[in-house]
């Protein structure tokens, strides 16, 4: 009878204990409060709009849809040469942005790292991570005027007595211009926390290296690399999860109808049937078929680096 009693505490124990807890850190559980208030109402709640990719929506009817249609509208899609050609659009875009924009800031990271004159490496610093803080229109912006008919970069060239090019005009021409923007806008930034996991290095390794007769090569390859690797392997894995969620509102700045043949990406196409034609179920039912994409990417994603790597999200 004892031992009974006893354990029926238990779960009471924990209780007391898990409330206490509570109110030791309620600071740090209102600071949560606001980002998890956000997640809800922004991110979870609207969820429940998906459910019009399987019901024929009809716009002042209700919000959940009129009629049950199934998979209609997925049907539709797949049937679409439009949405293939969008589709390889995003695919190969996508593939530039990861093959270019994810190793750059892990490069740029450890060439800052090398640099020894502080004051020269907190210009370079802030220089790189200004881009980020400008508006996606600011960007596209002086994306416009820089590649102009008559902006710099024909004027320069130009004076070498090249004719001027239409880069803006030109479907060839917009996925350099896209990956080199976001490049420029995005590499400091994304330093950041390839810096942060490099001082978390022990300084003794690097000591013991030069006792060995390493150089600085040797020493990025066998001490730095490996010790930001696991931060490089989970930045890895988010990114193939996002990897058809290219950035909507750069590429809707950037392109025309000139450019629609490489620079029309699934975000622009669900825009264009979705909102501006009214077609919400429809382009309900591409946003949901790209994120089922991603998912599977991100567990794939996960499972091949924690066979290979033993480093994974989880």
């Amino acid at each position: 009878m004892a031992e009974l009693s006893h354990s029926d505490t238990r779960p009471t124990l924990r209780k007391k204990n898990k409330f206490s807890h509570f109110l030791k850190e309620w600071q740090l559980y209102i600071l949560i409060l606001l980002p998890v208030i956000y997640l809800i109402i922004f991110k979870y709640i609207p969820m429940i709009g998906n459910i019009i990719a399987f019901r024929r929506f009809v716009p002042g009817g209700s919000i959940f849809g009129e009629e049950w249609v199934g998979f209609y509208y997925f049907e539709m899609f797949l049937s679409d040469p439009t949405f293939y050609k969008v589709f390889t659009n995003t695919l190969i875009l996508a593939f530039l942005l990861l093959v270019v924009t994810f190793p750059a800031p892990i490069i740029f990271a450890l060439l800052l790292n090398e640099i020894k004159n502080h004051l020269f490496k907190r210009f370079v610093q802030t220089a790189s991570y200004l881009p980020h803080f400008f508006s996606v229109v600011v960007v596209a912006g002086m994306a416009y005027e820089l590649l102009a008919l008559n902006g710099p970069v024909n004027s320069f060239i130009a004076n070498l007595g090249i004719d001027k090019i239409s880069f803006m005009q030109m479907p060839e021409w917009f996925r350099t211009i896209f990956v080199s923007v976001d490049l420029w806008q995005g590499l400091g930034w994304g330093a950041i926390l390839y810096l942060a996991a490099l001082t978390g290095i022990n300084e003794e390794l690097y000591e013991a290296a030069r006792i060995d007769g390493a150089n600085r090569w040797k020493q990025t390859i066998h001490i730095t690399i490996p010790g930001i690797l696991p931060t490089i392997v989970v930045l890895l894995i988010l990114n193939i999860g996002n990897f058809l969620q290219i950035g909507f509102e750069k590429v809707l700045l950037l392109y025309n109808p000139l450019t629609y043949e490489t620079a029309d990406i699934i975000a622009t196409y669900v825009y264009r049937v979705g909102l501006q034609s009214g077609s919400f179920s429809y382009g309900t039912a591409i946003g949901l078929f790209e994120s089922i994409i991603g998912l599977i990417l991100v567990i794939g994603a996960n499972y091949v680096s924690r066979r290979i790597t033993d480093n994974s999200l989880w």
